[in-house]
């Protein structure tokens, strides 16, 4: 089964230390796993030191998989160019070789992606004239046409609405039990962490505080701890459990 690890992970911006001494242990394929953290806390750098936009030192180790099997979307994905849902779609499929002419495959591998993504219906339309959740749809279509076997994403449901976001979930669930994939993602909602994700890596202070199961890890002592802020767990009316904010954390007097 495909897996990452990472060793001692570091990355700098200029003098300024971002992540220092990061590491998690295999980080397994099959299942959705979170990356929390405060704003700031370093999870955008981490995810670029991990897809080889930055340098550092550590190590990061992919197992039954390659550099070339690696896709990144960052959180910012400004589309000004004048193409269509569907030709983007294809390009992205194409940027790695192979000359312009779709197999059968290829089609159907574009038509399955547009599909499974709810954007469909938008294959004809201009990227310019989409809305924002639009998209961000449209780039997780992007991302993931050529089936990718470990696969970063930053925010992907920050601009999609409340069904949209459990639909995009869904299928990102999904695609890393079909494929076996690798799939973390960046988010700051951490009860669609706490229903969508298996697992959980949690950064804070430029390091990886803890990861594993995602009920083991979002305790809350750690929320405390990233958030500064009073939590708790509870089981809503259909047996998920939900986080529950009280508040900020009471100051020292």
């Amino acid at each position: 089964m495909v897996s990452l690890s990472l060793d001692r992970i570091g990355a700098r911006y200029g003098r300024r230390q971002i992540l220092a001494e990061a590491s998690a242990p295999r980080i397994e394929g099959g299942v959705l796993t979170a990356l929390v953290g405060a704003n700031a806390a370093g999870k955008s750098t981490l995810f670029r030191r991990i897809a080889g936009q930055l340098r550092g030192p550590g190590t990061v180790r992919l197992i039954e998989a390659d550099p070339d099997d690696l896709r990144y979307m960052p959180q910012d994905t400004a589309m000004s160019a004048a193409l269509t849902v569907y030709e983007s779609i294809i390009l992205a499929l194409k940027q790695q070789g192979g000359g312009w002419r779709l197999s059968a495959q290829e089609l159907a591998a574009v038509d399955d992606v547009l599909h499974r993504f709810g954007v469909a219906h938008l294959a004809e339309r201009q990227l310019p004239e989409l809305s924002g959740g639009q998209r961000q749809a449209v780039s997780i279509a992007q991302t993931l046409v050529t089936r990718p076997k470990v696969v970063l994403m930053d925010e992907p449901t920050s601009a999609l609405d409340l069904y949209r976001q459990y639909e995009v979930l869904d299928a990102l669930h999904r695609y890393a039990a079909e494929t076996e994939a690798v799939v973390i993602l960046a988010l700051h909602d951490l009860n669609q962490v706490i229903r969508s994700c298996a697992m959980t890596i949690a950064l804070g202070g430029g390091s990886i505080l803890t990861s594993g199961a995602t009920r083991d890890v979002l305790t809350p002592e750690l929320i405390r701890d990233l958030y500064g802020v009073e939590s708790r767990v509870e089981m809503c009316s259909r047996g998920a459990p939900m986080i529950i904010v009280d508040g900020p954390m009471a100051k020292a007097s």
